[in-house]
């Protein structure tokens, strides 16, 4: 899924500034949905504006400056639609913590321990959210995406406290680094 794709989604729902769109794409329910930066919100809905799937109006606030509340066009919703009707690609999933979990071995175990700790907070601090949004949802589709979110995380979850276990009580000592670190080369010696 592309951004453009994602802002439609998001307008589907309801009219919105620039900044509500970036708010909820980086921060709010359609966050696990798409790998957007910051700054390819705006250059998106300026394309969909320019192809006339969006539009905009100039909302005006005493004393504040002009916002645009962007809108769907029925040639958005068109092309919204054609796009659920095509086969959505493969997953991504990308972890830096997984990145250091391939060299727990390099590290004190209880570095590691504290990285998975770490992790268990983070992943039940985002459980919790998911579930609040479960409780004030009344939208049935957003159930199903919610619902699929939580079973991931409690699955994840599942299993990180069942690794912190191997990891307590466990030596201290840091693993030795490898023996070719201390060799010396030709030219050092000369």
């Amino acid at each position: 899924m592309n951004v453009r794709t994602l802002c439609l989604g998001i307008l589907s729902f309801s009219d919105m500034t620039g900044y509500d769109i970036r708010k909820m794409a980086f921060e709010g329910s359609f966050s696990h949905f798409c790998e957007a930066s910051y700054g390819s919100i705006y250059p998106a809905l300026s394309q969909l504006t320019n192809e006339e799937l969006v539009t905009y109006r100039d909302e005006v606030s005493e004393g504040k400056p002009a916002r645009k509340i962007y809108s769907i066009t029925e040639k958005g919703r068109a092309v919204l639609l054609h796009i659920l009707h095509e086969q959505p690609g493969p997953d991504r999933f990308k972890s830096e913590f997984l990145f250091y979990s391939l060299f727990y071995d390099k590290m004190p175990p209880s570095q590691f321990r504290n990285l998975l700790n770490k992790k268990i907070s983070d992943i039940s601090e985002k459980l919790e959210g998911l579930k609040g949004a479960l409780d004030c949802c009344d939208h049935e589709p957003s159930h199903f995406a919610i619902g699929y979110g939580v079973a991931i995380n409690t699955a994840v979850l599942d299993y990180l406290k069942t690794q912190v276990e191997k990891f307590d009580g466990e030596a201290e000592t840091p693993p030795c680094p490898p023996k070719d670190t201390f060799k010396e080369t030709s030219h050092e010696r000369s």
